[in-house]
């Protein structure tokens, strides 16, 4: 009975201390409630974020060319979501997470009890909704304090929303590394596509990457990244998310994270300048919020023309580069860091590809070939026919040595042995701006060799002299003014004073020579400097300059001067090309843009484009009446010179093709390109610029310091290399377009020596305006021409 009354005791003083045990737990538990919970957001409050979306930059086509804002987010939708995707992040994270209330009491009782069995901490126990909690509203710290933190902001969450919203915000708002916050982010930072056309390997690499962003990243320690996709796939197949044959498929799949990145590619190349003049109009716009509110912008440039451009001008540049003499390597490593395959891989790392260009460092060399490691692609072995600069015998080591930090050129050739060619960063740069003369849709852009190199934007922010890229303008000012393109003018020596005897001019034609009496079509065609003055001296400056700015180019931007005549004003190529346009569309100004539509982040349309379009009517624009439903004449762009007058100059262009100094453009088999060279004092500056109906492009190469770019770098030899490489590309498979002929146009037989009407028979054609063509009676009377004094004054 006595022991029955002990027992009795016993399980009274076991209870009393279990339920003092409940009750301290309870009031612990509530302890921490009231102590912690006034600290942290409302159940009304909580869920409610907002992301901060990156501005991003896109071409028409819709590819993404530039993202702007310190987080890289793509937000998509739990119906967006891929359920193997979900799946994966199960497996990784909390396989529970289906049944626990936010809190996974079964994996924080293991993760306490390791702790108290090893005295080390675990990060089990920590839910995706605990981590979404974490992430929302709490710092990084690993602290008790906070873990108590984030299991009170779990269950709020879950008492609040859905277990389908919580996985939606998780994988929005769970950094994966590369800057990427979100699964729709990651699929096109690591894989470069959208979330529904990643295979299963693919996302249980980014299931992977939560636990340890950095440690796991797949394009920086593969291997580590390969560990710890296999263990997610391992764990999907134990938890019946994925079948056995999924399973070892998805595991023997190799690591494709960064494939398509110019890391990977070395052809291919980003629309950086175009996207950072977008950046900063859209900072003009919206101020700071330009970075955060989720705005997309797309633009007038399409892709491949913009990759042709990329492609044509880096091309062009390095060609120049490889007539000149070589630089020398970038820098050398010193012997103790060649001594250790480890340290030249480290080194390698550090440099970045610009322009296309492959950071090498040399190993050795061995008589005409040169043996280089690279970052990316390992060893490789050139010869000398992929040395520009080894000329005859000369070997190797004359160039480069051990150590040498140098660059290849990527060919794309098939032939290993060919795909590498020596180069480096030229420090010569260039230009190319190519537009819809229709609309001025900017349709590729470059403004510069590499903006990671130089931000400085030549395409639009460099007023540089057009030289006799310029001409056209002028000798459309003549024809308004009387000429025609048979008038005689002539080209002979002649000496400009001016207010002193040792302050005179004394021009000259590029070639020094002298032709006398010239068709003023020939003179366009070789572009002689001499006719061209006395053009514009009859024309007059005042005259000239007034019906010039009428295709765009500022008026303050010209010299009151005869060196007008010669292009020494300065523009930039944007603005060269914009005037070009008026002769590509039959005299309308249009306005170039390269902003087409803004959207912000809830995807409504803030800004649309609406340019004025080179028409004369609404009926002849579908443009017009398409887009907006019915007729709108105030989108109709001013018609600034005559139709006649700016056929009859890019007829006399396409001679320049033809027959002249743009002859170079031949190999593109076209007959409706338009074009004009430019060469300014000491090949200082050099173009081209020209056109079809449907596209102007133009081109320039220089320093950006002005000095001369050696002998014969003229408009030509320079600048109309990138100008056929990129119209060839551009235009190819496209039927060839000259802008119609207006009816008022008549072509006449002319006598080639007096410019006058052919009497007997013969002759050359010309075309002129009706009623300006010469006449019989002026032929009889021919055989005096343009005479100008020897010394002129000079104004």
């Amino acid at each position: 009975m006595k022991k029955r009354s002990r027992g009795v005791r016993v399980v009274i003083v076991l209870l009393a201390g279990l339920l003092s045990a409940i009750t301290l737990a309870v009031c612990v538990v509530a302890g921490v409630y009231l102590y912690f919970g006034p600290q942290l957001p409302d159940a009304g409050d909580i869920g409610q974020t907002q992301f901060n979306e990156p501005l991003r930059v896109y071409t028409a086509d819709h590819k993404l060319i530039g993202e702007y804002g310190t987080e890289r987010r793509k937000p998509v939708t739990y119906d967006e979501i891929p359920k193997q995707q979900v799946d994966a992040f199960v497996a990784a994270e909390d396989d529970r997470f289906w049944e626990h209330p936010g809190v996974d009491y079964q994996g924080l009782m293991r993760a306490v009890i390791h702790l108290v069995t090893t005295g080390r901490k675990t990060q089990g126990g920590s839910t995706i909704t605990m981590q979404l909690a974490r992430n929302l509203y709490l710092s990084d710290a690993k602290t008790y304090t906070r873990k108590i933190k984030e299991m009170i902001l779990a269950l709020r969450l879950e008492s609040k929303l859905t277990k389908k919203q919580i996985m939606e915000l998780y994988l929005n708002k769970i950094y994966l590394g590369e800057r990427a916050y979100g699964i729709g982010a990651a699929a096109q930072v690591y894989y470069n596509k959208p979330l529904d056309k990643l295979d299963l390997a693919q996302r249980a690499m980014l299931a992977g990457l939560p636990k340890a962003p950095s440690a796991f990243n797949p394009i920086v320690n593969p291997t580590r990244a390969k560990q710890r996709r296999d263990y997610v796939l391992r764990r999907m197949h134990a938890l019946g998310f994925i079948d056995d044959a999924a399973w070892k498929q998805a595991r023997n799949a190799p690591i494709t994270a960064g494939e398509g990145s110019d890391q990977k590619n070395p052809a291919r190349y980003e629309a950086r300048y175009i996207a950072e003049m977008v950046r900063q109009d859209m900072v003009a716009r919206y101020g700071d919020k330009a970075y955060t509110g989720g705005y997309s912008v797309v633009t007038t440039i399409r892709s491949k023309r913009q990759r042709e451009a990329d492609h044509a001008l880096r091309k062009d540049l390095l060609a120049y580069d490889a007539r000149h003499g070589w630089h020398g390597p970038e820098k050398t490593l010193d012997s103790s860091t060649m001594k250790d395959s480890k340290a030249v891989q480290d080194a390698l790392d550090d440099m970045t590809t610009r322009g296309g260009l492959v950071p090498a460092v040399v190993l050795s060399t061995d008589g005409q070939t040169v043996h280089l490691q690279t970052g990316q692609y390992g060893k490789v072995s050139i010869g000398a026919s992929q040395i520009p600069w080894l000329h005859g015998n000369k070997a190797a080591s004359s160039l480069v040595s051990r150590g040498d930090v140098v660059r290849l050129a990527y060919t794309g050739a098939k032939d290993k042995d060919k795909q590498w060619t020596l180069a480096e960063i030229p420090k010569v740069q260039g230009a190319l701006v190519a537009m819809d003369p229709h609309t001025g849709g900017i349709e590729a852009l470059v403004g510069g060799f590499d903006f990671g190199l130089s931000k400085f934007n030549r395409a639009v922010q460099a007023r540089r002299q057009p030289g006799s890229s310029f001409k056209p303008f002028l000798y459309s000012a003549a024809l308004a003014n009387g000429f025609t393109a048979a008038t005689i003018v002539n080209d002979a020596p002649v000496v400009y004073q001016g207010s002193g005897l040792d302050d005179s001019w004394r021009p000259q034609n590029y070639s020094g020579t002298i032709h006398g009496p010239t068709r003023l079509r020939e003179g366009l065609v070789h572009s002689l400097n001499l006719v061209s003055i006395r053009v514009l001296r009859r024309v007059g400056i005042g005259t000239a300059i007034d019906y010039i700015s009428k295709f765009g180019l500022p008026a303050n931007q010209m010299p009151h001067n005869l060196s007008l005549a010669l292009g020494s004003a300065t523009f930039s190529p944007l603005q060269m090309a914009t005037a070009y346009s008026v002769l590509a569309n039959e005299g309308y100004q249009v306005k170039p843009y390269y902003i087409s539509k803004i959207t912000n982040g809830r995807g409504k349309v803030v800004f649309q484009a609406k340019p004025k379009v080179a028409c004369d009517e609404v009926s002849n624009c579908p443009a017009l009446t398409d887009t907006s439903g019915a007729d709108d004449t105030s989108r109709l762009a001013p018609h600034v010179i005559k139709s006649d007058n700016a056929y009859i100059v890019g007829d006399m262009m396409r001679d320049v093709i033809k027959h002249g100094t743009g002859r170079g453009a031949l190999k593109l088999g076209r007959n409706d390109l338009s074009g004009k060279t430019g060469t300014t004092n000491h090949q200082i500056d050099a173009w081209f610029s020209g056109f079809n109906a449907n596209l102007v492009t133009v081109t320039w190469v220089g320093f950006d310091k002005l000095k001369p770019m050696g002998h014969a770098e003229t408009g030509a030899h320079a600048a109309l290399p990138m100008w056929t490489d990129f119209m060839g590309a551009a235009l190819s498979g496209q039927p060839e377009a000259i802008p119609p002929k207006p009816d008022d146009i008549e072509t006449v037989q002319i006598n080639p020596q007096t410019g006058q009407r052919a009497l007997n028979g013969g002759g050359i054609p010309e075309i002129f305006r009706k009623g300006h063509a010469p006449t019989v009676e002026q032929a009889r009377h021919s055989g005096k021409h343009d005479s100008s004094n020897e010394v002129q004054q000079l104004f």
